[in-house]
């Protein structure tokens, strides 16, 4: 009987250290690969740090230790895309691209191209059957992250630790004798870490100083540049017109054109509350049909089957937000509309992913 051979990805963390370490106790012939991606000069890399880890378990494994260089591929449609996406006005999500193009792209296409029967990650979700599920622990699933992966490739993907809750996989990690068995959980932009957001965006798109303006159309404070702020955020602009017995301001909308970003204390802006701020700030420009009931999908795609049109789903707009009841129309090659059963306040350029119960059927980018 073959054995079969499976590229693992080794990030260096503790995830993929216990998922080489079943797989090759379940039989499979075992390859770790270490994946190099871009960084700016301004950040701090610790890659160099995070490969000795992944060589030292490896090397415990005494399993075969590649790496792989992606930095291009990573450059152009995860770092490029994500700017450009900000600068547009929307609000990507640079892990879903980075599993789509590097980890399930080119590391999947150069594993199969060199012999691998199946490629590994240690995500926090199952494979059964080619159905994605949700990972066992609700705290760490990350199949939100994964919509984006075709029938083909899931056939050929495992997530060894997605069955296991987190502080199984670190027990296991002490069990096996890791040397990152007590190593902490990496966070972050996918490759990039615990990087400030806005100020990696910095370096790339330039302030412009704006006006901050409440429900009454009233000017309130200022901020930087709208297009670094998105929906539901309470930082990163300043409110110089503030009584006492002000709350937290909230974003609810902004104006690219003009600049001005729109902010409420009311942190769950309905529907109803929206028309009413129409009218105040009618002629300003705003884009007020952020909050609604429907909203388009771009770019969709379907793990296994098309969502039925009469039956609801639930779905995830942010990555662990909360679980929305939803049915999906018009669904076409690439397109679909989503109707929600309450409004929502959602920012373009956002994954939103469907669930039918802990199955993930797949999703697309609103628009």
């Amino acid at each position: 009987m073959n054995r079969k051979m499976v590229f693992v990805g080794m990030s260096g963390g503790v995830d993929s250290s216990v998922s080489a370490t079943l797989l090759k106790k379940q039989g499979f012939d075992v390859v770790g690969v270490f994946i190099r991606t871009w960084h700016p000069d301004f950040i701090k890399c610790n890659e160099e740090e995070e490969r000795r880890d992944a060589m030292r378990v490896a090397t415990v494994l005494n399993i075969p230790f590649l790496t792989f260089d992606f930095e291009d591929v990573y450059k152009k449609e995860v770092a490029e895309y994500m700017i450009s996406e900000y600068k547009a006005g929307r609000t990507p999500n640079p892990d879903v691209m980075c599993n789509k193009e590097v980890k399930f792209g080119a590391f999947f296409k150069k594993a199969i191209s060199m012999g691998a029967d199946y490629v590994a990650t240690g995500h926090y979700a199952e494979n059964r059957n080619n159905c994605l599920i949700k990972g066992k622990d609700p705290a760490k699933d990350q199949s939100y992250f994964l919509w984006t992966l075709k029938q083909k490739q899931l056939s050929k993907i495992l997530f060894p630790v997605g069955h296991f809750n987190k502080t199984e996989v670190r027990k296991l990690a002490k069990k096996f004798k890791l040397p990152v068995a007590e190593k902490k959980d990496s966070q972050g932009i996918c490759f990039l870490g615990a990087v400030d957001l806005k100020d990696f965006l910095k370096h790339y798109i330039k302030e412009k100083k704006g006006k901050v303006v409440n429900e009454k159309g009233e000017e309130i404070g200022f901020h930087n540049g709208v297009v670094f702020h998105t929906f539901g955020e309470r930082h990163g602009f300043t409110i110089t017109k503030k009584s006492y017995n002000d709350g937290a301001y909230y974003v609810i909308d902004k104006n690219i054109k003009k600049n001005v970003l729109y902010v409420s204390q009311n942190k769950n802006f309905s529907s109803k509350n929206f028309g009413n701020f129409a009218l105040r700030v009618k002629g300003k420009g705003t884009h007020v049909s952020q909050n609604s009931f429907q909203k388009n999908l771009d770019n969709v795609n379907w793990i296994n089957k098309i969502p039925k049109e009469n039956k609801t789903y639930t779905a995830q707009i942010r990555y662990h937000g909360e679980f929305l009841n939803c049915k999906i129309k018009n669904v076409g090659k690439t397109k679909a509309k989503i109707s929600f059963q309450k409004s929502i306040l959602v920012a373009s350029g956002q994954s939103c992913v469907i669930y039918d119960k802990d199955i993930c059927l797949g999703g697309g980018v609103i628009v």
